[in-house]
């Protein structure tokens, strides 16, 4: 009886500890339509864990300048795939493809990057396909078409 006790108190604080973390890693909180951000430019890339960061400005609609937030893989899982620290620099004017928060925030999760001489940068969950509808441009004409 002992035994069988201590094995339930184990299994449930194994499933207390296992799911919250599981739960960390879903993408329910992006939408399922890919945006592309045209001509943005960065404003920092953080190479850190337990995701990247990278940072950029936008226009709105109305040509307001909004500072949003992608997330990515883990830094050795964006090696694996090409990427290094130096990627991209404040300033690198870039075609970025997000899942969009859910909330309207500007923030996503990035699946791929397209610099300004044509190189592609993929995300570890897969490469971008062009977004079906609409997307931003900041009207530069830098960094667009290099696809």
């Amino acid at each position: 009886m002992k035994t069988c006790l201590r094995g339930c108190f184990l299994l449930a604080g194994i499933l207390m500890v296992g799911l919250p973390a599981s739960a960390h890693h879903g993408n329910a909180a992006f939408s399922d339509k890919l945006t592309e951000f045209k001509s943005v430019t960065v404003t920092k890339f953080a190479w850190a864990n337990p995701h990247c960061l990278v940072e950029f400005d936008t226009k709105d609609d109305k040509g307001k300048v909004v500072n949003w937030s992608a997330e990515s893989g883990s830094p050795e899982a964006l090696r694996l795939t090409g990427w290094n620290k130096s990627s991209l620099k404040p300033g690198d004017v870039i075609t970025i493809y997000v899942h969009t928060a859910k909330s309207g925030a500007p923030a996503g999760r990035l699946t791929k990057v397209v610099l300004a001489d044509g190189t592609e940068l993929g995300d570890t969950q897969g490469n971008a396909v062009p977004p079906i509808s609409g997307g931003y441009d900041s009207g530069s004409g830098r960094g667009s078409g290099n696809q």
